[in-house]
């Protein structure tokens, strides 16, 4: 059995005991729509897990944008879509509404790609001093910036920041028009938790997004951005101590060990491995220590965008940038981050003599993303009105922006963000498409895309919808909902409408969550784009994990008993809505 099988089956053995105990409850459960027969519950189970675990399949690649994982697991809700039952002949005889979305950046070839800075000859030479830098060891560019050949006057802007809370300009008392810009990663006066650049809003300014966009509206021609001093210190003193706790558990293990004068096989056996897992972390930590902590960002890592076209961003090293600082201002760096935080003054200086000489080639292309919808007709007086039902379906590729392991490029395989979600959505389309009763009101089942990209594909659909807006009565979605425990439950919207708190009262009686209530219709997901719409939400989450936004948001680690019951209560709300004889009156929320 290779190794793939054998992890394939210890997914499926996990799996199995989660598919049992969804058994057991769904089948304890009398469901309220009567749509489940006695041999239901076990196929429940099974074609929920069957959805996660395809969804979040390595083969699907991370349902990143401009993957062909994305497209295939589009094609797999359609396919779900109609077997359910619902009508998918809705744009041009398919079930998807297409957009663009930028893809991912991509690189052209280093000689493309390139740093000379032009300094005042040395003593006793005629020709100016150029220093070239080297990619990958050197410097990176951003999949930020663009494309460009700069030569221009290097100017230190400090932090890049023009903030009012606190009142910090780097930008105050120099023209940097036409210059190339060399800026400090994060913001002033780290050290100082007080400092209003600590609270969420003064944290944006340390974006890399934001110092972009911000000397981009100051004319800058190139912006190349190094690691801060605190944050090299950090980052050395956190691998230092993560080593040292490694040790102490390495010490404390072969203590414990020595106790035991008769180990049998298995004892020694997991000795062993225990002991190669922590020798292995100790190594790693000591290669990036040895490394250095003045990190690198690569291509990619810091986000992307196509805002800035014949706007060139690198990531370079400080040790790279420092010679010119030393040679024009006669100061290192860290003598001024240490002058900022003194003084919380800027000390943005020409570096006079100094030119950077900088080529770029980052190319940005457009490509289709698509949302996919299924609709189930209503039937009488209020078919025209509309309740929508979502979730989304895209996930981080293979890292690289929004991932929380940055420095990873690996599959990033969103299990529970969102194949939980959206196998939940596939469920519930099933079980409201099979009620005996016919709908009296249209049922829109949307599975969307580009959600991790700031919720673009229900902000496409709001502007360019199916059935207008104004007869969508209520707005239910799915994110995050793998990953029940305690039995808690998330509810997002339960103050959007004067019915719904009653309502998730109600029916909790019977379903028995422990739920956490939050009135309001915002908050990080497609249901937000239809509250801003003044139409009431409802939004379903089981809570973020360790595993959020990484690589490690897998299968295995799914619950499916607890999906179902997710499931259950989704439809049943549907149902409910479906079932009234007027529509949710909408509630402002804050």
């Amino acid at each position: 059995m290779g190794a793939m099988t054998m992890w394939r089956g210890q997914q499926f053995e996990r799996a199995a005991v989660s598919l049992r105990q969804a058994y057991v409850i769904v089948s304890a459960t009398v469901f309220a729509l009567g749509v489940l027969d006695a041999a239901e519950p076990e196929g429940s189970a099974a074609r929920l897990a069957g959805a996660v675990q395809f969804l979040s399949s390595d083969d699907l690649e991370g349902r990143g944008v401009g993957t062909d994982g994305l497209d295939k697991a589009a094609d797999y809700i359609a396919s779900e879509f109609a077997k359910a039952g619902l009508q998918t002949e809705l744009f041009d005889g398919s079930p998807f509404q297409v957009f663009q979305e930028p893809a991912d950046a991509e690189l052209g070839p280093a000689t493309e790609n390139t740093i000379e800075f032009i300094g005042p000859a040395l003593e006793g030479r005629d020709e100016p001093q150029r220093i070239s830098l080297e990619i990958g060891s050197d410097f990176h560019p951003m999949a930020l910036g663009g494309t460009a050949d700069v030569q221009a006057p290097l100017v230190f802007a400090g932090y890049g920041i023009s903030a009012k809370d606190p009142q910090y300009d780097d930008y105050a008392d120099i023209d940097v028009k036409g210059k190339v810009l060399v800026l400090l990663r994060k913001h002033p006066g780290q050290a100082d938790k007080d400092i209003a650049f600590h609270t969420r809003r003064g944290q944006r300014h340390a974006y890399f997004i934001t110092k972009v966009a911000n000397a981009f509206e100051h004319g800058a021609r190139a912006v190349i951005i190094v690691n801060d001093a605190h944050g090299v210190t950090q980052t050395r003193q956190n691998a230092e101590n993560a080593r040292d706790e490694e040790v102490k558990k390495l010490i404390a293990r072969r203590n414990a060990f020595k106790k035991n004068e008769t180990p049998t096989t298995d004892e020694r056996e997991q000795y062993l491995n225990e002991i190669d897992k922590i020798i292995g972390r100790i190594e790693e930590l000591e290669q990036q220590l040895s490394a250095g902590a003045d990190k690198i960002l690569q291509f990619g890592e810091g986000g992307q965008s196509s805002n800035w076209k014949t706007l060139p961003v690198y990531f370079a090293a400080r040790a790279a940038i420092e010679p010119v600082v030393q040679s024009a201002l006669g100061k290192s760096l860290a003598d001024l981050e240490r002058q900022i935080d003194h003084e919380f003054t800027p000390q943005s200086q020409v570096l006079e003599g100094w030119d950077a000489h900088c080529r770029a080639m980052v190319t940005h292309r457009q490509v289709d993303v698509k949302n996919v919808l299924g609709v189930l007709e209503g039937e009488g007086s209020l078919a025209e009105e509309t309740i929508i039902l979502g979730a989304h379906y895209d996930h981080l590729g293979n890292g690289g922006n929004g991932s929380l392991a940055p420095w990873t490029r690996a599959i990033h395989n969103g299990a529970d963000d969102n194949a939980s979600g959206t196998s939940t959505l596939l469920e519930v389309a099933r079980r409201l498409a099979s009620r005996p009763q016919k709908s009296r009101r249209r049922l829109v089942f949307i599975a969307f895309t580009a959600e991790e990209r700031g919720l673009n594909g229900s902000t496409y659909y709001v502007k360019n919808p199916l059935v207008p807006l104004e007869n969508t009565v209520a707005m239910l979605n799915m994110d995050m909902v793998g990953r029940l425990t305690d039995n808690k439950l998330v509810v997002y919207g339960t103050g959007t409408a004067v019915e719904f708190d009653g309502l998730i009262e109600g029916l909790n009686k019977r379903y028995q969550f422990d739920i956490t209530k939050k009135p309001t219709g915002y908050g990080p997901s497609d249901h937000q784009s239809f509250y801003k719409q003044k139409i009431p939400v409802f939004h379903f989450y089981t809570n973020t994990h360790s595993d959020y936004h990484r690589p490690s948001d897998d299968f295995d680690k799914i619950n499916v008993a607890g999906m179902l019951r997710i499931a259950d209560l989704v439809a049943e709300i549907a149902d409910r809505i479906d079932g009234a004889d007027e529509r949710p009156a909408y509630q402002d929320t804050k």
